[in-house]
């Protein structure tokens, strides 16, 4: 932005330049924020603001830009998405003014959704689908057959943001394309704004990665404690992987073994539990293990509401 100086400069011989300074000075003496600043301060004397001539116009010129706000992206003011307030302080009976910069609202709401969207990690789960920010109208009416489905979620984010953190989660089952996935972007954000973390895990891609850690001990160590201790979690997908008995005994049991009574694990399925329990039994490697299965399954089926969402398959669709 622009300063006195350079307005100043604009005018090139001396006497312009004097008559321009002086229109200039007349003009900020008579501004209405100008006028505003001596009510609130009277020993702010037409003197010292001639003394700091150059601070009293950023201030002006930033006030109005930001009365004409073209988006914090595009902010014209000195420092970006902040403007300049002035204020006077007694130093030994020598006032003097002083200048600060403040952030505007569209800088504190970014800096706020920033925070919010730090509290929710992903992984191999599309960013987009936790940025969309849809309004929870939207949510609801969107598909009307998925209206009980939403209606569950709804209820058990209030009640998050009312009792505080739950020991239950929710197991949401249905068809390909309902918007599983979706629902538990939403409710992650949501109960981010609560100041609750968030982790979401796409469970095939996961599992397949979890193969390459065997040579990154400190990473594989790190995923897992980050998913231990993460206030929710969300397998998305879960019972399309390929599973390995490592995978199941020592990953996923240690994890759930670890979360539950402590803190809730939500899951997106197209298997119900029971079907669950089948997938969770057999492995490529050791075969049929049903008593394996269900050490498994009983790490999540007490500790989740089951949700049916219903609906019309709506991937590749606008």
């Amino acid at each position: 932005m622009e300063s006195l100086s350079d307005v100043l400069k604009q005018w090139h011989t001396g006497k312009q330049m004097r008559g321009r300074a002086k229109e200039l000075q007349d003009e900020l003496l008579a501004h209405p924020l100008v006028v505003k600043l001596q009510h609130k301060y009277p020993e702010l004397n037409e003197e010292l603001i001639r003394l700091n001539l150059n601070r009293v116009y950023q201030y002006t010129k930033e006030h109005a830009n930001c009365s004409d706000c073209p988006g914090l992206e595009r902010c014209p003011n000195d420092f970006e998405g902040h403007y300049t307030m002035l204020s006077v302080q007694s130093d030994s009976d020598f006032p003097q003014l002083v200048d600060r910069k403040v952030p505007c609202k569209k800088f504190l709401a970014h800096q706020s959704e920033r925070q919010i969207r730090s509290r929710v990690k992903s992984f191999y789960v599309d960013e987009l689908a936790l940025s969309r920010g849809y309004s929870a109208e939207e949510i609801t009416f969107k598909d009307l057959e998925r209206v009980k489905a939403v209606r569950q979620i709804m209820e058990y984010i209030e009640q998050t943001r009312h009792e505080g953190l739950q020991t239950r989660g929710l197991y949401l089952a249905g068809k390909f394309g309902t918007g599983k996935t979706f629902l538990m972007c939403y409710m992650l954000y949501e109960l981010a704004k609560a100041g609750y973390s968030g982790v979401i895990v796409y469970v095939p891609e996961f599992v397949e990665d979890l193969k390459s850690m065997f040579s990154e001990p400190q990473k594989l160590k790190e995923t897992i404690e980050l998913m231990k201790s993460t206030d929710l979690l969300v397998f998305d997908d879960i019972g399309a992987e390929n599973l390995n008995p490592w995978v199941r005994d020592h990953v996923m049991g240690t994890i759930l073994n670890y979360r539950m009574n402590r803190k809730p694990t939500f899951y997106t399925s197209n298997h119900d539990l029971d079907m669950l329990e089948k997938h969770f039994s057999f492995t490529s490697k050791d075969g049929d293990e049903a008593h394996k299965g269900q050490r498994l399954m009983d790490r999540v089926r007490p500790f989740v509401d089951y949700v049916v969402v219903s609906g019309e398959n709506k991937r590749g669709k606008s």
